[in-house]
């Protein structure tokens, strides 16, 4: 009985913090922005169709678009290389780079993609990283991987950097693992929602052509933050791996 209502009234609570309203969908019995999924689902698509068609006859010596996306992944491929040094950047290569191109794609699809020309129910249809869940689940994912990347070189003792240099350094090197994640979500959350407020109340109050500036800042903006949010992602797995 007890765990129902607690698991029900969580529910609850993680639905109320929003900002703005949303369409929701009903999976397992948790409510979910049904919005947010159609948008990564599209994102995702593009991204599986893009790796398809850069690898579809590969060639040695590579022209056209297979040049196009190998240049893409020698980009994510130096992002790791200089945050991880050449030990280890190898096989944290697929994660970076899952990163990196999942916020570009999220972040170019809020800015380029007119969503607000198809209606929902309730809500809209936006860049899924301006909802804080998604900002949320990419920073824990981050925080997963570089516990994950320390235990499996140290082991137990891993752990002994919590009180490295002294003891008494315990619980701000504690607090350290909580405020990663917070500035990772937050950053990323807080500048694409800005900009696409922004747009937003710009084109409401002027004509399109008024607001094209900031929505040519928003893109550059949106790379910007994909690169931010890899970049330290990679950061914080090298720093656990020292």
């Amino acid at each position: 009985m007890y765990p129902e209502i607690f698991s029900s009234n969580t529910f609850t609570l993680l639905a109320e913090a929003e900002v703005g309203k949303h369409f929701y969908w009903s999976i397992g019995g948790a409510l979910v922005h049904g919005q947010v999924l159609v948008v990564i689902w599209f994102v995702v698509s593009i991204l599986i169709i893009l790796s398809l068609l850069g690898t579809a006859n590969a060639e040695r010596i590579p022209h056209g678009f297979q040049n196009f996306m190998e240049s893409a992944v020698d980009f994510v491929t130096d992002i790791a290389k200089d945050q991880l040094g050449e030990s280890f950047y190898k096989e944290w290569i697929p994660f970076i780079g899952t990163l990196f191109f999942f916020i570009f794609g999220c972040n170019w699809a809020g800015a380029v993609i007119p969503w607000k020309l198809i209606e929902l129910p309730e809500g809209e249809l936006a860049a899924p990283t301006n909802d804080i869940n998604t900002t949320v689940a990419l920073a824990l994912l981050t925080s997963f991987a570089y516990f994950y990347a320390g235990l499996s070189k140290k082991g137990l003792g891993y752990f002994k950097r919590y009180i490295q240099p002294i003891p008494l350094l315990l619980p701000i090197n504690i607090l350290e693992d909580f405020t990663k994640p917070l500035s990772l979500s937050f950053r990323l959350f807080g500048n694409v929602l800005a900009d696409e407020l922004t747009v937003s109340v710009l084109t409401s109050l002027v004509p399109l052509v008024i607001p094209l500036p900031i929505m040519l800042l928003g893109i550059f903006a949106g790379s910007v933050q994909a690169l931010i949010f890899s970049t330290l992602a990679a950061a914080y797995i090298a720093e656990a791996l020292e």
